[in-house]
């Protein structure tokens, strides 16, 4: 969702800061108004004309700013629910028939529509309920220079306020969930009846479609007369509590009047600032229903859109073309975030569940799935942008070390080329060559030494920033002190997503949280790289062939 308010931060920014500056002026009206009372009145000192022009510029410049803040701020939600409807579009444009004969036409609908509503809603109205409440603390501020003992009195209530805000939002969120749910059903009911209503006729089944969306139409009903109880029981301590804080100004504010300790334009003034307070709390309530509803919607809309990274090899077998069988009943699940070593002997099948995952080949049985989903029931232009490959021979073109980073997005700037470069440990030669990174290579890249043609094929797949990442023995080429420097920045980017590590060197498995044994297609062992060690003997002797195999 930030990234799409992102694209219009200025729009965005802009609404927020005159929002705040309108508020800000409607703050200053009550000092203004007490010290309008006790200069005319009190010390006669000013004519009350006078003070009431500043009060009028004051209040048109807050109504000004907060008319220019409204515009913005509805421009940038409604471009944003252009662009949420725009990429639901394009990411169910990529996505394969499998995908649709397992998936409701009315949940797709719903979610492009109703789901996309309420984050809209939710995006327009909480920026303005936060910025009051940032000028509640402002009108608290002003309280408590007319009066600390005062003000504190009348933050009795905010801690109770406070709990109740917290117990409402979790008593909201799973009918705010059911809701959407459920009227993806009934929209779901109704393009089944239009696209099929020929079959419906002819079959004379008018009542049962009628019942059948009654049922669904039910569901929704109850799910609305559940939230609105909801509402019923919490909206009322929300609104209400405030009022208690007021209750308690009045009373100790009045006797303090009546002792001398408090003057009457100071008591108008508090509680003035009191009401300013009360208001964004007496919207919490609502801010919070909205957001619950938000909540859930974006989150069914980003089923759609997020790869989490959770990957399950669920039975694998491959056998390629030639007949040799590589992989006989390969099982592994991955959770999302996870940095997974891949380790055995030289063709037990650790490449190859690298090609397999981009579906450079298919399984011949079983199958692998991305969150759930199988990776055959998506497009291939789908798959590999949300999955990267690092291969352990890496390919560049006779073009410039500019263009070879930015193979896979051209449009990137040369700041976020640079970034990729930085986290493959690969920018600090090439700013040492002729043209930097303007530099032509050779063909293939032949110029460059292995290890600095590795770290920007490295550059090449950071840049694209895939939620899943796999490096295939990708530092094999590079020598030992370069490649730990490589490691110290991958730490911090592997943290962010699913990585698959296909490992030789200790140093690469050190990556991982988790390592595989494999031997003869299977999955041997599971476990850290201690355990392993510790337990498994096949693990030793594979660590000690790769080890001096790489010191000879």
């Amino acid at each position: 969702m930030l990234p799409v308010i992102q694209s219009h931060r200025v729009p965005f920014i802009a609404a927020i800061v005159l929002s705040f500056v309108s508020l800000v002026f409607q703050v200053l009206v009550p000092n203004m108004l007490a010290n309008d009372i006790t200069n005319t009145f009190v010390k006669h000192v000013a004519a009350l004309h006078t003070d009431v022009i500043f009060v009028v510029i004051v209040g048109v410049l807050a109504g000004v700013t907060g008319i220019v803040s409204r515009q913005y701020l509805f421009y940038t939600a409604y471009n944003v629910e252009a662009d949420l409807r725009s990429l639901i579009y394009q990411h169910l444009t990529w996505l394969s028939f499998s995908f649709y004969d397992r998936v409701q036409s009315g949940q797709l609908i719903s979610r492009a529509n109703s789901d996309i509503r309420s984050v809209q809603m939710y995006s327009i109205f909480a920026p303005l309920i936060i910025v009051q409440c940032l000028i509640g603390v402002v009108a608290f501020c002003f309280m408590l220079s007319i009066n600390w003992a005062l003000a504190l009195i009348a933050m009795i209530v905010m801690p109770i306020l406070y709990f109740v805000g917290i117990k409402m939002r979790r008593v909201m969120f799973p009918i705010s969930w059911i809701t959407q749910a459920r009227l993806a059903e009934v929209a779901t009911v109704v393009d089944e009846n239009v696209n099929g209503v020929r079959v419906v006729k002819s079959f004379a089944q008018e009542e049962a479609e009628i019942d059948r969306l009654a049922d669904a139409a039910e569901g929704v009903a109850w799910a609305y007369i559940k939230d609105a109880n909801i509402r019923a029981i919490w909206s009322p301590w929300v609104q209400n509590l405030p009022q208690l804080g007021l209750a308690l100004v009045l009373l100790c504010g009045g006797w303090m009047v009546l002792h001398g300790d408090l003057q009457y334009p100071e008591i108008l003034a508090f509680s003035l600032y009191l009401l300013m307070l009360q208001a964004p709390f007496m919207m919490l309530g609502q801010l919070v229903m909205m957001g619950q509803r938000a909540k859930a919607s974006a989150g069914r809309i980003f089923d759609l859109l997020d790869v989490r990274g959770a990957i399950d090899f669920n039975h694998l077998n491959f056998t390629y073309d030639n007949g040799a069988e590589i992989l006989k009943d390969f099982d592994a699940h991955i959770k999302p975030g996870e940095t997974v070593a891949l380790v055995g002997r030289t063709g037990s099948g650790k490449s190859t569940v690298a090609r397999l995952m981009t579906r450079f080949y298919d399984v011949t049985g079983g199958d692998i799935e991305i969150d759930g989903h199988d990776i055959r029931d998506v497009t291939l232009t789908s798959l590999r942008e949300n999955v990267g490959v690092v291969l352990d021979e890496p390919f560049l073109f006779s073009i410039s070390i500019r263009d070879n980073i930015a193979y896979g997005r051209p449009d990137a700037s040369i700041e976020e080329i640079q970034a990729a470069a930085r986290a493959a440990n690969a920018d600090e030669f090439i700013v040492r060559l002729p043209e930097g990174y303007d530099t032509v290579i050779g063909e293939r890249g032949y110029t460059l030494s292995g290890g600095q043609r590795q770290r920007i094929a490295i550059a090449r797949t950071l840049l694209l920033n895939p939620p899943i990442l796999i490096l295939d023995d990708a530092t094999s080429a590079i020598d030992v002190h370069v490649e730990s420097g490589i490691y110290k920045a991958l730490r911090e980017l592997l943290t962010q997503r699913t990585t698959i590590v296909i490992a030789h060197r200790i140093s690469t498995i050190a990556l991982a949280s988790r390592v595989l044994l494999i031997d003869e297609g299977r999955v041997l062992a599971d476990g850290t790289h201690e355990d392993l060690l510790a337990n498994v003997p096949l693990y030793s002797e594979i660590l000690a062939q790769a080890t001096n195999e790489g010191s000879s």
